[in-house]
């Protein structure tokens, strides 16, 4: 797999991974909640932007949570480099398991789409391309409930770590599955416009199969979760031999039920 930074911007929200659990999972967004993260780009401030945002399936008989995600280059960055992609991921509330997901980039006019649907009795994905030259496919499904890797990113939140502890994880990036291992490594103290957090930094690496992708390369990458009741992950990058990708929170709304009026975002 080769990584670019148009690739960049794409696994940039995307990139930290979900726990497997056999008991039902938690999912970390809820209705009506809501993320923007600005994204710089080595020596590039404000190179772009991502938006994340949960809400109920109002056509759906059964209970399921859609998460969007959207993300765009902007100012001197689209100049140089027109961006866009977009995803949906649709889950089931009852068992918080994922059961399909559709993404879509654009750059410079060129799209590219595809769609994937999980069958946790077969234990199989089906990865659907949009250009009708490639065929469907199907790809076997490893052990454990896998997430989008933008659930993935905010999966973290519902964890309990503490410094020196790692815990399995198991994340989809395009048709790859990635087997990753989350490290709890430090503590540390992160400035963003919402006020100053205290976090634990999580690193996800590749240990318990041969390093592929960027892992291979030597890139890493790590979010910061902080430690207090609403546990955002205020920040998280990527980390190449050509310079680093950083993404900080700077906007957020709490979930529908948890709102009051003019209530703001929480403080550290």
């Amino acid at each position: 797999m080769t990584f670019s930074v148009p690739r960049l911007f794409r696994c940039l929200p995307l990139l930290l991974p979900c726990a497997l659990r056999a008991e039902p999972l938690a999912l970390p967004l809820a209705d009506g909640e809501h993320f923007t993260y600005r994204v710089s780009w080595a020596i590039v401030p404000g190179a772009g932007e991502i938006k994340i945002e949960a809400r109920k399936d109002p056509n759906s008989h059964d209970p399921r949570l859609l998460v969007t995600t959207t993300t765009a280059t902007r100012r001197l960055a689209r100049l140089l480099l027109p961006f866009d992609a977009d995803s949906e991921s649709i889950f089931d509330l009852n068992s918080g398991k994922l059961l399909s997901l559709h993404e879509s980039t654009l750059q410079r006019g060129r799209k590219s789409e595809h769609s994937v649907k999980f069958d946790y009795g077969t234990r199989w994905a089906v990865y659907a391309p949009q250009d009708p030259a490639q065929p469907t496919r199907t790809i076997p499904l490893p052990e454990g409930n896998p997430f989008d890797l933008i659930m993935g990113l905010l999966q973290t939140r519902t964890w309990t770590m503490k410094e020196g502890e790692a815990r399995d994880a198991l994340v989809l990036f395009d048709d790859d599955f990635y087997e990753l291992t989350i490290h709890a490594v430090r503590h540390e103290d992160v400035d963003t416009e919402l006020g100053t957090f205290s976090t634990l930094v999580l690193e996800p690496r590749m240990e318990k199969t041969p390093p592929k992708g960027m892992f291979k390369r030597g890139s890493s990458v790590r979010v910061w979760i902080a430690q207090d009741p609403h546990r955002l992950p205020v920040k998280f990058e990527v980390e190449f031999k050509i310079g680093t990708g950083t993404a900080t929170l700077v906007d957020y709304d709490a979930p529908s039920s948890q709102r009051v009026a003019g209530a703001e975002a929480p403080r550290p």
